[in-house]
């Protein structure tokens, strides 16, 4: 069977061998033995709040689950409206909210709206695969520039400008930013969307860890710098509702009937039922319960990050957001005589039954120096997470 060349383009997402292999593992468990320590997923350990369990059940009693328009419910538009003006401080009108299958969705529309065979986009690494390749399963090209732990692991604005040529659309960053847990700052993001505006480019930023940013000085939204920015957003990390498949889309105005057909064509709606129950993440006992959960996701952090360093794996950035910690493996991996990250994942679910994520996804500058542990986890676990690590570093395991 002849494979189209898109599909051959798209990479495989490493990670999920290391996924499969800590599976297998524990399921070769001894009764008795430690559990594995699943530190490579990036899902909230918390499920959805009861409100909007609430809320779902509520739409099923009363049927409410046929289509609904390709934008999203007009109430989900306004209720997300509302959240950016009481949260942010940022006016953003609901009719340039569009309701999507998960970011995923989002990410796709934005793409295929705007890029063409052969654009290329420019976009640091490291960052999360899936980004590039929604721009590459547009006939683009992603453009990796390497972003060193000095600039945050971030684009900076001088590498925009000297990398910008013939072909370059835009670009793709995310603030905060998977694997790192790293913002831009908003000034530096604004001399970036200012280059990009001057050369008609577009400025695409994936937030979808944007509720979950633990600095003042980084938690604000790129959309406060202009109608243009094309923000990308989810109910899966912040609100907790990774499995529902719900996301949305902020573009300009003229913007809003070419995603709305492409979404028509696509996919008709985002889940219905998902829509309805997502109306209660904005209720003020669920708001309420999101910000102790945040705060629950920052102390894990200012744990867990000096956890990491004790045991010789430092983060040479603290993640102000997500639930990340991007940690430098190289001197660990030196002393006990493995190649890269790579190795080190399969040595630590073997020996430690810790998982974790290595840095072969995230892009090809130094990605063999850097693993990803997430902190998504309960204190419990990260504690114990944190003692096997200490153990293994000594060679006791």
């Amino acid at each position: 069977m002849r494979i189209a060349e898109r599909a051959q383009r798209i990479e495989p997402f490493h990670v999920m061998e290391v996924a499969k292999a800590a599976t297998a593992l524990a399921q070769q468990a001894q009764p008795g033995e430690p559990p594995m320590l699943y530190l490579n997923i990036g899902e909230p350990d918390f499920t959805a709040p009861p409100p909007v369990l609430e809320a779902a059940q509520r739409a099923l009693n009363q049927g409410r689950t046929q289509y609904v328009h390709a934008l999203g419910l007009d109430a989900l538009r306004e209720r997300i409206s509302d959240w950016y003006r009481s949260r942010f401080g940022v006016a953003v009108p609901a009719h340039r909210i569009v309701v999507t299958a998960g970011a995923s969705a989002a990410l796709q529309l934005a793409c295929l709206a705007l890029i063409e065979a052969g654009d290329e986009v420019l976009m640091p690494d490291p960052s999360y695969p899936c980004n590039r390749q929604f721009v590459q399963a547009a006939d683009g090209r992603a453009v990796l520039l390497p972003a060193s732990a000095a600039q945050r692991f971030q684009l900076t604005a001088e590498q925009v400008r000297e990398h910008w040529g013939p072909r370059t659309r835009g670009v793709l960053l995310a603030s905060p930013s998977n694997p790192t847990g790293t913002s831009i700052a908003l000034q530096e993001l604004n001399h970036i969307h200012q280059w990009v505006r001057a050369h008609d480019g577009v400025t695409l930023v994936d937030e979808i860890y944007l509720g979950l940013s633990h600095d003042e000085a980084y938690g604000q939204t790129a959309l406060a710098l202009g109608e243009d920015i094309i923000s990308i957003n989810s109910f899966s990390k912040y609100f907790q509702m990774t499995g529902w498949r719900l996301g949305w889309l902020v573009v300009p105005e003229v913007l809003v009937p070419v995603v709305e057909r492409l979404a028509q064509n696509l996919y008709i709606c985002a889940n219905t039922v998902a829509q309805h129950a997502a109306l209660a993440c904005f209720e003020p006992q669920s708001l309420a319960i999101y910000e102790q959960r945040r705060a629950e996701f920052r102390a894990r952090r200012d744990f867990f990050v000096p956890a990491l360093a004790q045991a010789g794996l430092p983060v040479p950035v603290m993640p102000d957001g997500a639930f990340y910690a991007w940690a430098d493996c190289s001197a660990l991996c030196a002393r006990l005589g493995l190649a890269s990250s790579w190795e080190l994942a399969f040595a630590l679910m073997e020996k430690a039954g810790i998982a974790a994520t290595p840095g072969r996804d995230f892009g090809v500058h130094e990605n063999g120096r850097y693993i990803r542990f997430s902190t998504a986890n309960s204190m419990a676990q990260l504690h114990e997470a944190a003692n096997r690590l200490e153990r293994f570093a000594k060679g006791a395991v």
